[in-house]
């Protein structure tokens, strides 16, 4: 028997005792890896949960729903009368289960109509097919399905369909495809695997759609309302703290740097929400009418309100790329750019503001949007006639003005949208009767530390006829 050196047995020994330490890091390491992404899924689980509790909501109605439906295998008499046409009614539900009941309600709709119109069109392709012999009926079937399946499909591409229909033609082919094919070995009833089909997506859809509608429902119509004016807040913000930082005439702190960068990311939002507003508007026209939204609501005005919105966004977006001029300029022209920017960045957020919270509570912009306005315009002629008059020594002197005379210009240009955005929003109340302000009672208001001109330019503004000023001197 061979025995190895004390050496070597030792070797061994620290290679098992290396091998196992190892083998306990690794598995220290992956625990540790496991926790921490278990950790992070937590949090992000938690904060979507959070960040909208509907979502939770939303989930749970879906459960609702596939339990429901579900019933027609859990009953006998349920699974007597339908067999495994069940299965259409739960897919039915996965198909149908949106987050808003426009998006429930259209999807719906369209699949309803869809499956009705391509049971009828396969019925009579059947009795048709049957005119001829066999060879002929499958001609006759293949020929159909070439035609009609050809021309939906070149249907889709009309952008008004594809956005109002393009679910409803999809559902369209697969059923008139499905259920015709199916029907030409005889194994199957066809007009019994129409109505079969058709009845269970149909109790699918009511479900699907009475869950959704009568439980917390989710409105796209109020979503669309609430986002175009929450992309109103988000320009005012930005230019609520913008003042003297919009030209960067002075050294500016990092804290304010960063204050401003974190608004900036709340517009930028802004400027990528034309998808969003324009599925939402779709959706919104399938909805019944719910609260302040009526029937043939001008869905097509938050479009356009939208899309000004977004201009506005942009010009601030280019106004962003100004912010850190370092170009030496004479102090008195600071000082006038920095009044007239600062005074034109502060009305247009206070308009801006204004017509959110106007919009939100669907009422007319009141007469203090006018009032802004009108500052931010004698601003903006004040400015032009400042530059206009401004006179220049050399090149040089030139190059540097370039960067500030165009964030004037485009402060100017943020003027002019402001006042698009006010008029829009002015034919947008009209167009849906938002209702007017109203005075609930008679307002007495007394100044006992201002003059009788102060207390009257203070309630200037205000949109209300009933307001009695003393002058007790």
């Amino acid at each position: 028997m061979v025995s190895l050196p004390p050496a070597t047995a030792g070797n061994n020994v620290n290679n098992k005792t290396s091998l196992v330490a190892r083998l306990l890091s690794w598995l220290k390491d992956t625990l540790k890896k496991l926790n921490r992404n278990v950790d992070r899924i937590t949090t992000i689980t938690k904060k979507l949960a959070m960040d909208d509790p509907r979502r939770v909501i939303h989930s749970m109605k879906v459960g609702l729903a596939l339990t429901l439906v579900s019933l027609f295998y859990y009953l006998q008499p349920l699974y007597d009368s339908f067999g495994d046409s069940g299965t259409w009614a739960v897919v039915t539900v996965v198909v149908l289960s949106e987050f808003t009941v426009g998006a429930t309600l259209g999807k719906g709709l369209n699949r309803v109509m869809a499956t009705l119109t391509a049971a009828g069109l396969t019925v009579g392709t059947h009795h048709l097919a049957i005119l001829c012999n066999k060879v002929g009926e499958a001609v006759v079937i293949g020929l159909f399905v070439f035609i009609i399946g050809a021309t939906s499909t070149f249907l889709r591409f009309f952008p008004i369909i594809k956005a109002q229909y393009d679910n409803g033609l999809l559902i369209f082919i697969l059923t008139y495809s499905f259920i015709t094919i199916s029907g030409y070995r005889g194994e199957t009833n066809i007009i019994e695997t129409a109505h079969m089909r058709l009845s269970t997506i149909v109790i699918g859809a009511l479900i699907c759609l009475l869950i959704n509608i009568f439980i917390f429902p989710v409105w796209a119509g109020e979503e669309l309302h609430n986002s175009v004016a929450l992309n109103m807040e988000k320009l005012a913000h930005f230019l609520e703290g913008l003042g003297a930082l919009c030209v960067k005439l002075t050294k500016v702190e990092d804290n304010s740097k960063d204050e401003n960068k974190s608004s900036s990311q709340a517009y930028k939002s802004v400027l990528n929400s034309k998808h969003m507003e324009e599925m939402l508007a779709n959706l919104a026209r399938w909805e019944p009418r719910h609260g302040h939204f009526m029937y043939r609501h001008p869905w097509n005005q938050y479009i356009k309100l939208g899309g000004l919105t977004r201009q506005c966004a942009y010009k601030i977006d280019s106004l962003n790329a100004y912010f850190n001029h370092d170009g030496e300029i004479s102090q008195s022209f600071e000082e006038e750019m920095r009044e007239a920017c600062t005074k034109i960045s502060l009305e247009s957020s206070k308009t801006l503001k204004e017509l959110g919270s106007c919009l939100r509570a669907m009422t007319y912009p009141s007469s203090l949007v006018n009032a802004h306005i009108l500052r931010s315009k004698e601003a903006m002629e004040s400015l032009k006639t400042y530059i206009k008059s401004t006179s220049l020594n050399s090149d040089d002197q030139l190059l540097q003005m370039v960067p500030i005379v165009t964030i004037a210009f485009l402060l100017i240009d943020i003027v002019d949208y402001t006042e698009k955005i006010a008029a829009s929003s002015n034919d947008l109340a009209a167009l849906a009767n938002f209702d007017m302000v109203k005075v609930i009672k008679s307002s007495v208001i007394v100044y006992p530390e201002v003059s009788f001109n102060e207390a009257i330019e203070q309630v200037s503004g205000v949109d209300c006829s009933r307001i009695l000023i003393v002058d007790t001197d």
